[in-house]
């Protein structure tokens, strides 16, 4: 079973996210921000990892830096809904620029979501 961390700040949008892919059949782990994200990596290494951009406590960007220098094979996906009189493009770019296979613009489809995570595995 593949198994998906979701790295994510809002409640709401990490428990849909956790929802859709479990329901889809894939193995699902939580995290509220990047520092607890890279803890469960280390502790039960995942296939794909889901992370916002902007989180308190190592956001996405570093987080997706680290993962890469760390776990080379590891699956990224970066997603920002844009932080406050920011362009979430160049957020979203910056993330690929580094590392992320896929990005996604919140809000997304759920089919979005499945296609990106599908195309990963």
């Amino acid at each position: 079973m593949v198994r998906v961390l979701v790295i994510d700040d809002n409640a709401d949008v990490r428990a849909l996210i956790g929802v859709i892919l479990e329901g889809a059949g894939y193995a699902v782990e939580l995290a509220a921000d990047g520092e607890a994200g890279l803890r469960s990596q280390y502790a039960r290494p995942f296939d794909i990892v889901i992370t916002d951009i902007f989180m308190p406590n190592r956001d996405g960007i570093e987080t997706i830096a680290r993962l890469r220098s760390e776990y080379p094979a590891l699956k990224l996906v970066a997603i920002s809904g844009g932080g406050q009189h920011v362009k979430r493009g160049d957020y979203l770019f910056t993330a690929r620029e580094i590392g992320a296979h896929a990005v996604l613009s919140k809000p997304f489809e759920q089919d979005q979501l499945l296609e990106v995570v599908r195309s990963l595995h």
